[in-house]
């Protein structure tokens, strides 16, 4: 694994490979992204061309965004739409109802801040773009937020793969190194969270299926 090949070669791989991941990570939340951004931050440490890092971080912004934005859109269309009503029945299971309801009340307080925010909170970025939709925020609104929240996440990825990339010789050994931070980070709260409840006892949560964008307004305060 030391002998990588030539760094026109990575880079014809590294960034493709990393929009694509990065963006399919955005539009299914199951994808490890921030372990793919500092990947491919700790590969380009190694190389030599100046703008590598540059690069990943563009790239990796841009696809977030993007991912962000089409998953947005796709909760928008709600109940008029059968794709659309599935990406927003999927984010609903993701998110348990007392979640919900504080990340209601907090987007109320705080506004965009909160949605900039989302993306550097493990497992964060889901309920409060859910809250988002079922408080009906416009796309636009969405966007003011979701554009300065994906460049602080590629940037905070980026420099544990900078940080990773500069204990280790070898990029093999940070790239390692680099993964198993981001895991921690990014699962470990969900993780321990997932073990509190089980050890609570997991309480059942009311539909919200009408909830929707598309569907009739909730009377408990959920609309802004």
């Amino acid at each position: 694994m030391s002998q990588l090949p030539s760094e026109s070669a990575q880079q014809a791989v590294t960034y493709p490979s990393l929009f694509l991941l990065v963006a399919l990570g955005a539009l299914v939340p199951v994808v490890p992204t921030g372990a793919v951004v500092s990947s491919a931050a700790v590969v380009a440490f190694h190389q030599t061309a100046p703008l590598a890092l540059l690069y990943i971080f563009v790239v990796a912004s841009l696809a977030a965004f993007l991912g962000d934005i089409t998953l947005y859109w796709l909760g928008r269309r709600g109940g008029n739409s059968k794709n659309g009503s599935r990406w927003l029945a999927a984010l609903e299971q993701r998110v348990s109802e007392d979640t919900l309801e504080q990340t209601q009340r907090k987007l109320r307080e705080h506004g965009v801040t909160v949605l900039v925010l989302s993306r550097l909170v493990p497992a964060g970025r889901i309920p409060v773009m859910l809250a988002c939709l079922l408080t009906r925020w416009p796309t636009s609104r969405f966007v003011k937020g979701a554009l300065p929240a994906c460049l602080a996440w590629a940037a905070t990825y980026q420099l544990i793969g900078i940080l990773g990339g500069s204990l280790f010789a070898e990029p093999w050994e940070g790239v390692v190194a680099a993964v198993a931070l981001t895991v921690l980070i990014s699962g470990g709260p969900t993780l321990w969270r997932r073990l509190r409840r089980h050890g609570k006892g997991d309480k059942p949560t009311r539909p919200r299926g009408k909830g929707t964008p598309e569907g009739p307004a909730e009377s408990d305060g959920r609309r802004a």
